[in-house]
């Protein structure tokens, strides 16, 4: 598969902003998901990335439109978010990081 812009929904900007944060294939997004590779560009500090670019990736991972995303699985997406960001909390707080990498 091509270039991560290539996929529907993501251009330029958000493939600078997932190469910057280590992703730089479709296979690895494809690997990481959109809620993993969505905090590690957000842990990348220099951008504040917007949900919109988490709906974005979840819908070129399904092949839909980023605003059906926003508008069906919104709420979802949230809570799975949150989840993880509680989870990774929790590890760091028994000294053991959750390595978003896996």
């Amino acid at each position: 598969m091509g270039k991560l812009r290539d996929l529907q929904g993501l251009g330029p900007k958000s493939e600078a902003m997932l190469v910057n944060a280590g992703i730089d294939s479709v296979m690895l997004l494809k690997k990481l998901g959109a809620i993993r590779a969505f905090i590690k560009v957000k842990k990348q500090g220099d951008i504040n990335p917007s949900l919109n670019l988490l709906y974005a990736m979840v819908g070129a991972l399904e092949g839909k439109h980023w605003l059906e995303i926003a508008k069906k699985q919104k709420a979802e997406l949230i809570i799975q978010l949150e989840g993880y960001e509680e989870l990774e909390a929790l590890f760091e707080s028994e000294g053991e990081p959750l390595n978003i990498a896996d």
